[in-house]
């Protein structure tokens, strides 16, 4: 398989560039990423799509990936509860090498088949849930293994690589490929793949969490108040939806604990 995420970088002579020579083309490169994106929306809406049904039967959501792939599914992951309030176990982000491998490389960590495993196991995942593998080669065995036996289980699996035609891509059942080509900097998938993810893992979770009813209109209506900008944008959405003023909408809010439950009060 030609891995063109390992293709030799479209620039040379990087050390010899200005700064604002280096800036440019970097941007002149992730300019590129969003229409990589554009080209995997039926892939990506079909995986939004079952992975939303799955929810609504009680199924949760599994991101495996390793290094920047399985920060990207660890970042996606815990963003949810607070940005949608749902349960912290409902979307669940798993990296090679434990959650030490967050902050330091572990080595080796990725070359384990068995480990996602044994890993997913911890959770009791079963074939309610979705298991989708982030890897931006498309070659990562850490995933690999995870997926294929996700597979022999029947659970719903998925993926987001950053290469065509993959062994990642052909153990999904709902693969997610976004080419995105060489990088700037050769091999450095954490700049222009990285982001291709982060794209495709903020339309999954945005997708899905509104398919089961965890949005309202365009807000957030069930964030968790867990600062005061987060109070403060509570409040001013239970203003606009009730038409209370600031002080009445704030009492509400800090009454019912969430901008759901703090219109609904009223509308019943």
């Amino acid at each position: 398989m030609e891995s063109t995420t390992e293709k030799e970088s479209r620039y040379n002579n990087l050390e010899q560039m200005p700064v604002l020579e280096i800036l440019q083309n970097i941007n002149k490169e992730d300019q590129t990423v969003p229409l990589a994106v554009e080209k995997a929306l039926p892939q990506i809406e079909k995986l939004a799509t079952i992975t939303a049904a799955k929810m609504k039967e009680g199924g949760r959501l599994f991101y495996i990936g390793a290094g920047t792939s399985g920060r990207l599914g660890v970042v996606d992951a815990s963003e949810c509860p607070p940005t949608f309030g749902v349960p912290f176990d409902m979307v669940v982000g798993i990296i090679a090498g434990g959650d030490f491998a967050i902050r330091k490389a572990v080595e080796f960590a990725e070359d384990d088949t068995e480990q996602a495993w044994i890993d997913l196991s911890e959770f009791q995942i079963n074939e309610k849930d979705v298991l989708v593998g982030i890897a931006a080669s498309g070659t990562t065995p850490y995933v690999i293994g995870g997926l294929k036996k996700a597979n022999e289980y029947n659970i719903t699996t998925g993926c987001i690589v950053c290469n065509s035609g993959s062994p990642v891509a052909a153990v999904a059942k709902y693969p997610v490929e976004v080419v995105t080509g060489p990088e700037f900097l050769t091999g450095s998938t954490r700049m222009k793949a990285g982001t291709a993810q982060k794209l495709v893992l903020n339309m999954l979770s945005t997708s899905v969490m509104i398919q089961i009813g965890r949005v309202k209109g365009n807000k957030m209506v069930d964030m968790q108040l867990t600062n005061n900008k987060l109070v403060d944008r509570g409040t001013r959405m239970v203003m606009s939806e009730t038409g209370l003023n600031e002080q009445a909408a704030a009492d509400l809010l800090k009454k019912h604990g969430s901008v759901r439950k703090a219109v609904d009060s009223l509308e019943k």
